[in-house]
């Protein structure tokens, strides 16, 4: 009897040790963190020349670095374009240089100037700490003597989340032709639940018939939350607001704010929001 109680016993103990291990969700993994606002950066660097006319990358790294920002949407990015920014790849070496995803759109698209060298492109770029799903760019009307943009958009998953997220910067030529962009990139944003930003310089004052379009569409964020006037160009004694954050309602505007920066001709629009 003795030999038995203690194999009884035994087997007990032992299952003792082994039940909790299979007791569910007892060694599942720590929750992900819970992503409840996003910051976002709209800039146009001028293919990284400051005021004093030197290209330099690394001020604008620190501009981007400075702001905390989560996604950047980047104006007027050389890539391999011109010995006018050394023929560097500045999308890349950003990205590299941050630690952060990226996506290029090339709304200028040249062949290189020698056979078998890279191709001179120039636009866009988006910036992000959180992973890129998905992007496009779709080239947007053009006017004779224009130079042509277009609408990146990207796919972000923020946490668990998708945020998209479009970068463009509309003609400099006239109105008429930004008002055309602007229906475009209405049309291609339309027809979506998930949360929007839309950032870039838009280079128009907020009562032009161009911003008009969007913000009858998307919500502003400096007439929400921005103190002062929030101009942006040009960087050195700023008098217009031509670069913008929108947003969709689904999303809700917290900070916005202009740091001060000579690195581009333009300011940067630092701008904080909450998530649904």
């Amino acid at each position: 009897m003795g030999r038995v109680f203690r194999r009884v016993l035994a087997g007990v103990v032992g299952m003792s040790l082994v039940v909790p291990l299979l007791v569910p969700g007892v060694a599942a993994a720590k929750p992900a963190r819970v992503v409840s606002t996003v910051s976002v950066l709209t800039y146009n660097m001028h293919h990284a020349a400051g005021v004093d006319g030197v290209v330099n990358l690394e001020r604008i790294a620190g501009v981007i670095s400075q702001s905390g920002a989560d996604v950047v949407g980047l104006q007027e990015v050389d890539v391999h374009f011109d010995a006018r920014s050394n023929w560097e790849d500045q999308a890349a070496w950003l990205a590299n240089r941050l630690g952060m995803q990226y996506r290029f759109a090339a709304n200028l698209d040249w062949d290189p100037t020698n056979p078998g060298e890279p191709r001179r492109q120039y636009g866009t770029a988006i910036l992000s700490r959180y992973p890129i799903k998905d992007f496009s760019n779709t080239l947007l009307p053009l006017y004779a003597g224009s130079e042509q943009r277009g609408l990146a958009v990207a796919t972000l998953d923020v946490g668990g989340r998708d945020l998209r997220f479009a970068n463009t910067h509309l003609s400099k030529l006239t109105s008429a032709e930004r008002v055309e962009q602007a229906q475009k990139v209405v049309q291609l944003l339309s027809g979506s639940t998930t949360p929007t930003v839309l950032i870039g310089d838009l280079n128009g004052v907020p009562t032009s018939p161009e911003i008009k379009t969007l913000t009858s569409v998307w919500k502003d964020t400096w007439p929400e939350v921005g103190l002062g006037l929030g101009y942006t160009n040009p960087s050195l004694f700023p008098t217009s607001r031509i670069d913008y954050v929108l947003h969709t309602s689904t999303l809700t505007a917290r900070t916005a704010k202009t740091p001060s920066t000579l690195a581009s001709d333009h300011l940067p629009l630092l701008t904080t929001l909450n998530l649904p």
